[in-house]
């Protein structure tokens, strides 16, 4: 997972994999779309995408998605743009790497829930655990997986990022012109 960036601009497509501890391809996004690409921070787009279990299920995302990454934080953040309200399934993770197959990222169980109403769950509690035995997760990637779990909850409290609105909006309204301007190539 060490090869070079590629430069991928706003509307280009790209997939998202992620791994577990071991090196095992966990997940894989089909086709989300580029909405911002720099240096530190990966933001796309997933809308009724297709996504590849391990064990070779399928099935396709429900509604638009913003996704956020960045490579000093051990976390990322799928931001669900429901009827309802404004959900987001933040995974404890490596910080990402791109490279000309995918966007990559090693998955270590934790997730925090952010419901619509503001309420938070830490979730996989007991599946971090089973997995840190079985692999035998560092000292240091625990210790800063348990850190990023406070910055994490602190982004939270704060809205900092993809928990602010302004931040949603801003980034739904430019994959929004961005299909409007793919569709009239």
């Amino acid at each position: 997972m060490n090869r070079k960036s590629k430069k991928l601009r706003a509307g280009d497509y790209i997939a998202i994999k992620s791994y577990k501890h071991d090196g095992s391809l966990h997940r894989t996004w089909r086709d989300t779309m580029v909405l911002k690409n720099s240096d530190d921070e990966f933001i796309g787009c997933n809308d009724h995408t297709l996504v590849i279990e391990d064990d070779g299920r399928r099935w396709v995302t429900r509604e638009p998605a913003i996704v956020y990454f960045h490579k000093n934080y051990w976390f990322n953040v799928v931001t669900m743009i429901r009827r309802n309200g404004v959900s987001n399934y933040c995974n404890l993770a490596s910080p990402y790497v791109l490279d000309e197959e995918a966007l990559k990222y090693i998955d270590y169980d934790l997730d925090v829930k952010v419901y619509p109403n503001g309420d938070r769950k830490l979730l996989d509690i007991d599946e971090y655990e089973r997995f840190s035995r079985q692999w035998h997760y560092p000292k240091d990637t625990d210790q800063i997986i348990r850190s990023s779990v406070v910055t994490l909850t602190d982004w939270i409290d704060q809205g900092t990022g993809p928990f602010s609105n302004e931040f949603i909006n801003i980034w739904y309204h430019r994959y929004l012109e961005l299909v409007q301007r793919n569709n009239q190539r």
